[in-house]
């Protein structure tokens, strides 16, 4: 049976025993995690900190963390780099998805995305507002899919990176890699 075969029951797994035949949703995964900070370092970065500990939390692996400033071409030529290497499955960013000036995360991932998944920023809000209410507006969190990494932008607050790791990333993540891998 192809991908394009399954019914649209069977994209909503979030188990191995789903009956989704072709993609396997139990294997660890190999993810980069990567702060937006003109502030941060690894020292200090208490959302990267939460990401690693879910991520780890379920099994996955750290291929690799890194702080970058908030500019866009650091986070365009390490995406890019990151997406190169074939033992990556997954980039997870954090900072830079709000509306201030220097907030240019989502302009960029947006740019080097193939295919983009707005529900996940849609998921992440709607569950957001009902913990801080019309704030949660003010995200631009998003993912999508460049060749064959998952990548998901998270807002900076160790808060919001709880609700998008809990809510939106680790429900989806196993499956969306094994899909974009098929």
């Amino acid at each position: 049976m192809t991908n394009s075969s399954h019914s649209p029951a069977e994209h909503h797994c979030e188990s191995p025993d789903c009956g989704c035949g072709n993609v396997d949703v139990s294997a660890a995964l190999r993810v980069v995690v990567i702060t937006l900070s003109d502030t941060r370092t690894i020292e200090n970065d208490p959302s990267g900190d939460r990401i690693v500990a879910l991520l780890k939390d379920v099994g996955h692996e750290l291929a690799e963390r890194i702080v970058i400033t908030d500019d866009p071409d650091p986070l365009r030529e390490s995406i890019q780099a990151f997406v190169a290497d074939d033992s990556v499955d997954a980039i997870i960013t954090t900072g830079g998805t709000g509306i201030a000036p220097r907030d240019l995360a989502v302009d960029v991932i947006e740019d080097l995305l193939e295919v983009s998944l707005p529900g996940f920023g849609e998921h992440f809000r709607a569950v957001s507002i009902q913990e801080i209410g019309p704030k949660a507006m003010l995200s631009r969190a998003t993912a999508g899919r460049i060749g064959r990494v998952v990548v998901f932008a998270l807002p900076g607050s160790t808060g919001a990176v709880t609700t998008a790791m809990n809510h939106c990333v680790l429900p989806i993540i196993r499956h969306a890699s094994a899909l974009v891998k098929a």
